[in-house]
């Protein structure tokens, strides 16, 4: 008995230690209605899950079916064009990845090419599908934007990538330009939600209200904040949701902007006692897209790595039900392949 005390000390220890070592700054700033001085919080009565609620996820789980696609089964997209100045042409790459192409901008949402999405390289959520463009492939990048902080959605191994080969341009929530800084990617911008940062003559990026939160650690949980994104273009207007659950707060984004496309978030969100302050399910996405008003929507955030415990096959089949519901007949809302692009001509 006395061994197992011992072992389930050095294990408590190991994981404390790695969570230490792995947190990261957090922001330094003034006081304001979404940040307290010391970490950011979600606005209205969202249930904030703390370490005892994921301890108790860990040993109820009741994870999905996740079986890899191997390479040779994946139809990769042609490599993309360097520029696309007439319209624009959004290719997925899966996950939350996407490259868009417009008004002569290459722009890249979370891009994460990485193998896991961990703390360490030998643990953690594994890729179960390549990525539809090949990182070789990528024409020059200028803009990349980040929602927030966890591993699946900055991964830092590929930005490094990234910023070696085209040093881009990189917009993140308040706070998480500290940690890339220390990184050595320091052409960073930092927004809060309503903020906006003209790109160029053509684009400007605004940052959004979603719901959700961060850590990259045990010690640093909601120490940088998160958002989504509008990027307003020549071609329209394009929606990126990050991560986030349901709220009042699409409504307003749609009242304030007028979104063409919507890229929306589908997966990750089962059990729901545990999920639903942060990941919308499908129906929820569908409504999502209706309270912004986008006239076409793309789902993301499914199918690659196992985060939660749907399976791979879970968010696409919920999607398909939901949309066959009365109410969502006809709503322009589609999935894609990786590898797949959308194109929209002037």
């Amino acid at each position: 008995m006395l061994w197992l005390i011992v072992l389930l000390t050095l294990t408590a220890i190991c994981i404390t230690f790695l969570g230490w070592m792995v947190s990261e700054p957090g922001y330094d700033g003034p006081a304001t209605g979404h940040f307290n001085g010391s970490t950011f919080e979600n606005p209205g009565e969202v249930p904030d899950k703390d370490f005892f609620d994921v301890m108790k996820w860990y040993v109820q789980r009741d994870q999905g079916e996740w079986t890899a696609v191997p390479e040779e089964e994946v139809t990769f997209a042609s490599k993309p064009a360097d520029a696309v100045t007439d319209g624009m042409v959004i290719t997925y790459v899966n996950h939350s990845t996407f490259l868009i192409q417009t008004a002569g901008v290459n722009i890249l949402t979370e891009p994460v090419w990485s193998e896991r999405v961990s703390p360490v390289s030998f643990a953690g959520p594994k890729r179960f599908r390549p990525a539809g463009v090949k990182l070789e492939d990528l024409p020059p990048i200028d803009l990349i934007l980040i929602s927030h902080n966890h591993y699946d959605h900055l991964d830092i191994k590929t930005l490094k990538k990234l910023n070696e080969t085209f040093e881009p341009r990189v917009i993140v929530p308040l706070g998480v330009d500290q940690y890339l800084n220390k990184e050595g990617i320091t052409k960073t911008e930092a927004l809060t939600w309503w903020d906006e940062n003209p790109i160029d003559s053509d684009i400007t990026i605004h940052a959004v209200q979603a719901q959700h939160f961060s850590a990259r650690g045990l010690f640093d949980r909601n120490k940088t904040f998160w958002s989504g994104y509008v990027i307003d273009t020549p071609s329209g207007s394009i929606y990126f949701a990050g991560d986030t659950g349901y709220g009042d707060f699409f409504k307003e984004i749609g009242e304030r902007y007028d979104i063409t496309v919507g890229l929306i978030p589908i997966g990750a969100y089962k059990p729901r006692w545990f999920m639903k302050p942060m990941h919308v399910n499908p129906e929820e996405a569908i409504q999502v897209h209706k309270d912004v008003g986008a006239d076409i929507s793309f789902g993301m955030h499914f199918g690659t790595f196992p985060l939660a415990d749907d399976g791979m096959k879970d968010p696409e089949n919920g999607f398909f039900e939901a949309m066959q519901k009365s109410g969502n007949i006809g709503v322009n809302f589609k999935l894609l392949t990786e590898g797949d692009s959308f194109e929209l001509r002037d």
